[in-house]
């Protein structure tokens, strides 16, 4: 299921890719904050923008542009204060992969409109041919309710995590 848990996670795991010994911690922490940021579109629901507006959830915040936009000011901005053990390009190419797997993450749900991977140059909103990953609801109530836990109860399942006892092994 796609949420702010999963995105975490799908960010400390394209860091693998990067991981040097003495990358400092806020790097990790970093990139986590970067897989998240692009749900906070969904402000705009408070304030009557539309799910298939610019601004609205999966629009241009889960685009390319910017995770560029953003893995650019978080590099730049961590990059002063941050001791050896991690370049500058580097950095950036973590950050953005991090901010951009949110956008790939959603494109593999099944609900919503789909991601504006090109916006702002094109609004169109895509989905990958391979969807195998349920929608979870966007708010923290709903993440909590009945239909949350269904939600993830059968993600779970799926990737085999309730399938085996501790009998299948012997």
């Amino acid at each position: 299921m796609a949420s702010a848990l999963s995105q975490g996670v799908a960010a400390l795991s394209i860091g693998t890719c990067f991981y040097r010994p003495q990358t400092p911690k806020r790097v990790w922490i970093a990139a986590v904050l970067c897989s998240v940021v692009p749900d906070m579109d969904v402000i705009g629901f408070w304030s009557g923008i539309h799910y298939g507006d610019f601004w609205g959830h999966r629009g241009f915040t889960h685009s390319l542009v910017f995770a560029s936009l953003l893995a650019s000011i978080v590099t730049f901005s961590i990059f002063r204060r941050l001791s050896s053990g991690i370049g500058r390009f580097v950095l950036f190419a973590y950050l953005f992969l991090a901010t951009a797997s949110h956008g790939v993450l959603d494109a593999m749900t099944n609900g919503g409109p789909g991601v504006a991977f090109f916006s702002p140059f094109d609004p169109t909103r895509y989905f990958l041919p391979w969807r195998p990953i349920r929608v979870s609801p966007i708010y923290v109530h709903g993440f909590l309710s009945a239909r949350g836990c269904a939600v993830s109860k059968a993600s779970f399942g799926e990737f085999g995590f309730r399938r085996f006892s501790l009998g299948d092994w012997w």
